[in-house]
């Protein structure tokens, strides 16, 4: 963190409108047949081979998705979760609930006998749901076979080059990772961490993939559909569960095998409001992306554009916005199954009610929740805890199927399950321990998650997809960049590399809970003019690095009228997109 007093002596710059500064670190990606941007080179090539040999945007998506969870192993691992959002090309939009949830035997009261949800071990493990949620997105909307998506990552798995962001994620969290000689046995080779441009090899996963391609070969003279079909019951159902489950009972973990054959990704009507003439999806209630659409709601009722791109007022603005929207979220949110979602959230009518609560000139330092039943208040004094990390997937082709995924889970310093080579979620973190609380811990319950992609549509044509890691800061940089889109006419990189913001003024959603009330951080390529404004109305200010924000955000949009395809891929973290 930065003091502002620090400020004189940075070379700040001012961010300026897309018209006056078309140059961009990265050029545009651009393409008619279909275009992928996600988080390495390595997942969007696994996607773009899949797309090149003729299938559509869900199969590149989930070969993207495999292919990540082989490799991006700092953000994301086959023991993770994920949701997904698909447009067809007839127009309907689904969100698939890649969310596994809370083992049988995972209490409150036996957490509460802990003290606490930690961040780490085998303690805090749903059931995996990333395979599932693959296999579900090829069966009701894909063309590939299981056998054909996954090869990018079983190559993966059997070796890759070590990456300069994977060695410093693993330098942090190195002596978590020693902890556990599953882990320690594949990402340190030899007892020492691997250097950028060393091979890491997964024997372990391979030989678990290859054991799921099995599966499907056994059923080829009964057609796609029993194929996939018997991927997901030999890892549900069959012997690789039952040795994941033996290994965590063991541990003194909860999740069991009965967990794994409970349990199935489902389906659902994905949320949506209107902004300007575009339509924005997300997932439910059970992960944040609801608050993103009441914010939009709310700033419907303002003339962005003549406040102009990141002028003290729109920032302002947006702030204050959000703090009204994730103030709902944490009071209300939970998983549908267990607790009613507090649907007025998303209609107008609210929003013009939360609308009116905005003080143009003076940050709130007040959590405002207009729903919910208040128990979050025991939660907002808790310490800071520790988190992990997500990445991103975005895709479109040219007959208008739309993928947005937001992976996530089983990241550093995961626990790798016996000899599955599956690292283990750490996702039960994200509960609360509140008594009453819509998103306290139960058996057989869904965390709260951050993960949120977003597809948009614009007269029901395809327009975005977009998705980013940051935890809390996910759907605050989503909005940044749609906006930029949509009210500013920026090109998709544009969007991306324009300078963000964001507030931790909510209950952050990992282990320790924490608030900060009137928080606002903002990356050094703001004015001094501007952070000092903000800081006037009274905003606790937090300055980040020229490139500091922890989003890294891609987005893909198509342009109907002329079939391009265009994605941008945001410098932080290193993204990447291609497309042909």
């Amino acid at each position: 963190m930065f003091p502002i007093s620090a400020l004189a002596s940075l070379p700040l710059v001012a961010s300026a409108p897309a018209q006056d500064a078309p140059e961009t670190m990265r050029p545009v990606v651009r393409g008619t047949r279909a275009v992928i941007a996600a988080g390495t080179p390595a997942t969007v090539e696994a996607g773009m081979r899949i797309l090149r040999a003729g299938g559509n945007a869900v199969d590149g998506g989930v070969a993207a998705l495999f292919a990540a969870a082989a490799s991006e192993l700092s953000h994301f691992g086959f023991g993770g979760e994920v949701p997904i959002l698909i447009r067809t090309p007839a127009g309907a939009v689904s969100a698939i609930n890649g969310q596994g949830p809370a083992p049988g035997l995972a209490t409150r009261e036996a957490f509460l006998e802990r003290g606490e949800i930690p961040a780490e071990g085998v303690e805090v493990a749903c059931v995996p749901g990333v395979l599932d949620a693959g296999i579900v997105a090829l069966l009701r909307f894909g063309t590939r076979s299981f056998e054909e998506v996954v090869a990018p990552a079983i190559e993966l798995a059997e070796g890759f080059p070590f990456t300069e962001l994977l060695e410093e994620r693993l330098r942090r969290n190195e002596a978590s990772v020693r902890k556990w000689p599953t882990s320690a046995a594949i990402l340190l080779p030899g007892g020492k961490a691997p250097r950028p441009g060393d091979l890491l090899v997964q024997r372990d996963l391979a030989a678990t993939l290859r054991d799921l391609v099995a599966a499907e070969r056994a059923k080829r003279g009964e057609g796609r559909e029993a194929g996939l079909e018997a991927v997901r019951d030999r890892f549900y159902r069959g012997p690789i569960a039952r040795r994941i489950a033996e290994f965590v009972e063991k541990e003194g973990g909860f999740l069991r095998a009965e967990d794994f054959a409970a349990f199935r990704a489902e389906v659902e009507e994905p949320v949506k409001t209107s902004f300007r003439g575009y339509e924005v999806y997300k997932c439910g209630f059970w992960c944040q992306g609801p608050a993103l659409l009441e914010t939009l709601n709310i700033l419907e009722g303002f003339d962005l554009r003549a406040m102009g791109q990141n002028s003290p007022r729109y920032v302002h603005s947006l702030t204050e916005a959000m703090k009204l929207a994730f103030a709902d979220r944490d009071a209300a949110f939970g998983d549908p199954a267990f607790v009613p979602p507090p649907t007025e959230v998303l209609t107008k009518e609210y929003a013009a009610r939360r609308r009116a609560l905005l003080d143009p000139e003076r940050a709130s330092r007040e959590r405002r929740p207009g729903v919910g039943n208040g128990a979050i208040e025991a939660s907002v004094r808790r310490r800071e805890g520790g988190s992990g990390d997500t990445t991103c997937i975005n895709a479109i082709d040219a007959e208008g199927t739309m993928f947005s995924a937001t992976p996530s889970g089983a990241w550093f310093p995961s626990v790798i399950a016996g000899d599955t080579g599956i690292p283990l979620s750490q996702r039960l973190q994200a509960f609360v321990l509140d008594e009453g609380h819509p998103n306290v811990l139960a058996p057989g319950k869904r965390p709260r998650m951050t993960l949120t992609p977003t597809l948009v549509t614009r007269d029901g044509k395809p327009s975005l997809a977009i998705s980013t890691p940051g935890g809390d800061v996910q759907d605050q940089a989503i909005l940044q960049a749609f906006l930029n889109v949509v009210e500013f006419g920026m090109n998709p990189q544009q969007a991306v590399e324009a300078p963000r913001f964001d507030t931790a003024h909510l209950q952050k959603s990992f282990a320790g809970h924490a608030f900060r009330p009137a928080h606002l951080a903002l990356e050094m390529r703001f004015p001094e003019a501007t952070i000092r404004d903000l800081a006037e109305r009274g905003h606790d200010i937090e300055i980040r690095l020229p490139w500091g924000s922890p989003s890294a955000v891609t987005i893909v949009t198509f342009d109907p009228d002329r079939g391009v395809i265009s994605a941008g891929a945001d410098p932080r973290r290193y993204r990447y997109a291609a497309g042909w």
